[in-house]
């Protein structure tokens, strides 16, 4: 069973230097049918102007998944992590017993544009911990790469928890699949470009819940990036 969601149906917060859409309740966004999938909590698609961000703030128990589609996002952590991500970059971070962090547009001419997802661990106190990785340094188009996975096989970052989150950059006319063991669920998010997912058309912004489906098949009508959890 397949289900779409579309881009206007998010919720969306917008302030001066920040405009936010909200997969799930987020913030002063709440819609009780809407509080997330399987263990997939939030997906925030942020726009932040030039040299503005999110000051230093605190999270626990939860991992947290930042990937940079636009722009440079500036990472500094009281673990003594400081880093700075540029597109195709993906940052995991682990909340575990408490960690502080901020996150600001590491330019002051252009915008950036980044998913921020949080993912439920699978269990609570663990230590905190951080791991970033650059996709499509080769090129790499066409095919969805394994970015994080619960016991960072290929190379992906490691989440504590049983999911994986494949990423793809698709050129029109490229066609991807993935296989999902009995009983997974799968959650695919178009981060930009016009996809059709099982047959089924989806635009930048749109996102698929897919229950009892052995595979998923992703044809790009258009240039893409696409976002696909393997869910419990």
């Amino acid at each position: 069973m397949c289900f779409v969601r579309q881009a206007r149906e998010r919720g969306r917060s917008n302030t001066p230097w920040l405009d936010s859409r909200h997969s799930f309740s987020f913030a002063d966004y709440v819609d009780h049918s809407r509080m997330g999938f399987s263990a997939l909590r939030v997906i925030n698609e942020d726009h932040v102007a030039p040299g503005a961000g999110f000051p230093m703030h605190g999270h626990r128990d939860m991992e947290i998944i930042s990937y940079v589609l636009d722009g440079a996002l500036e990472h500094r952590d009281d673990l003594g992590n400081g880093s700075i991500l540029r597109a195709g970059d993906v940052q995991r971070m682990s909340a575990g017993t408490g960690v502080h962090h901020s996150e600001f547009n590491a330019s002051n001419t252009q915008p950036l544009m980044f998913l921020q997802i949080w993912i439920l661990p699978a269990q609570a106190g663990i230590a905190p911990g951080y791991e970033q990785l650059s996709l499509f340094t080769d090129g790499g188009r066409n095919e969805l790469h394994l970015a994080v996975s619960p016991d960072g096989r290929q190379g992906s970052l490691m989440i504590h928890q049983d999911a994986c989150l494949y990423i793809g950059r698709l050129s029109r006319g490229a066609v991807a699949t993935q296989g999902f063991e009995p009983g997974r669920r799968g959650y695919l998010h178009l981060a930009r470009g016009e996809v059709k997912v099982n047959g089924q058309l989806l635009h930048g912004g749109d996102a698929m819940t897919l229950e009892g489906e052995p595979a998923v098949i992703v044809d790009a009508v258009s240039d893409s990036e696409v976002l696909l959890f393997d869910l419990p």
